[in-house]
């Protein structure tokens, strides 16, 4: 279609490649976390043709073949647990068209193991399994513990599938936003390796400043000539507005933002970079935080909205039903949804622990 593609073809070479079969990966949403989950789902289809020029034409000398179950929950509103029945048992249905079913299989993880072993003795190579957005349920339910708990019960079993199944399993990828929630939804995976802030993939998702010169050069000269100012500027401004976010010791500019003020800039040739990514989802955790916030917390906000920096400790291995325990505890919430992120680390005095300073990204 005449797109423009950023080649991160080596990065799922990388991980397909690698010793550890199960991963999973926490990015803000808008981040391009579905685009990856399409592309391994293509890699593993054997795809080739949809490869021709990137890294992976280079890199993969044998094209298998895998079956692939690709769960999205990214498409539905979750506002009761027959909400995520209905999802789960829509794609189960679809697959055991596929690979048959089992009158015995009753219960959804039941359903889901035995599709799993049916598709692997089918195709005869091991599954590929893909879950998009796994959080969404419990994200959309933060306000509701009932909710939660109900949410969690079904999803641990299912997820503990992975764990059971693992002879049949070629792969598998999970993503989502919390990087917390592993904890009371997966603890029964302990194979399951996070990639989350590991230096070989914290350029998986989103777009680095070398790739806005190496892809998009050509289109930054024109706007900065059209808007009578040098490249160098164009490129800062581009930085200022977008380059704000840290994962591990890479700065990453937020794609969906990149992405938007280029199409504005299809209609607008005279368009300023502007705000996209805040308006591209409800802001319902920054609205609870406030909302719990005392003065001091309120005082730290003003703080950040003012361009400076609040130190915090930050608890990554949060479960869901800690989250409201304390204002602390929604400070790594805001981290890890995209809200604030870092610029370095602080050692606290008179202690071996390290704290956090977080900012606006931009």
């Amino acid at each position: 279609g005449n797109y423009l593609y950023i080649d991160k073809t080596e990065y799922v070479y990388r991980m397909t490649h690698s010793a550890s079969s199960y991963m999973f990966l926490s990015r803000p949403r808008r981040f391009g976390k579905s685009l990856l989950i399409s592309t391994l789902e293509a890699y593993f289809q054997g795809k080739k043709e949809l490869f021709e020029g990137l890294a992976m034409e280079r890199l993969e000398k044998d094209w298998v073949k895998y079956p692939i179950l690709h769960l999205d929950l990214n498409i539905s509103q979750y506002s009761s647990q027959k909400d995520l029945e209905d999802i789960l048992n829509r794609n189960l249905v679809a697959w055991e068209n596929l690979y048959g079913a089992d009158p015995a299989e009753r219960s959804l993880a039941l359903r889901f193991a035995g599709i799993i072993q049916r598709a692997c003795e089918k195709a005869g190579q091991r599954v590929v399994i893909l879950v998009d957005e796994y959080d969404k349920p419990l994200l959309q339910n933060l306000h509701d513990e009932t909710m939660q708990t109900e949410l969690r019960n079904m999803l641990k079993p299912f997820y503990g599938v992975l764990k059971t199944m693992d002879g049949c399993i070629k792969f598998a990828l999970l993503t989502g936003v919390t990087k917390f929630g592993k904890v009371s939804v997966f603890n029964d995976l302990n194979n399951l390796m996070d990639i989350s802030m590991d230096d070989r993939y914290v350029e998986i998702c989103g777009i680095t400043e070398e790739e806005i010169h190496t892809y998009l050069e050509k289109e930054l000269q024109g706007l900065a000539s059209r808007q009578k100012v040098s490249y160098e500027e164009m490129c800062l401004e581009l930085k200022k507005r977008y380059d704000g976010y840290h994962f591990g010791n890479t700065d990453i500019y937020c794609p969906w933002d990149v992405i938007n003020f280029a199409k504005k800039l299809v209609f607008d040739t005279s368009a300023r970079p502007s705000a996209f990514w805040i308006n591209s989802s409800g802001n319902d955790m920054v609205k609870r935080f406030v909302d719990k916030a005392d003065q001091t917390t309120r005082d730290e906000i003003e703080k950040l909205v003012a361009g400076g920096f609040v130190e915090k400790q930050l608890r990554l291995d949060l479960t869901y039903d800690e989250i409201d325990n304390t204002i602390d505890n929604l400070w790594s919430v805001l981290f890890t949804t995209g809200y604030l992120t870092t610029a370095g680390e602080v050692r606290l005095p008179d202690s071996e622990s390290y704290a956090y300073k977080l900012v606006i990204p931009n």
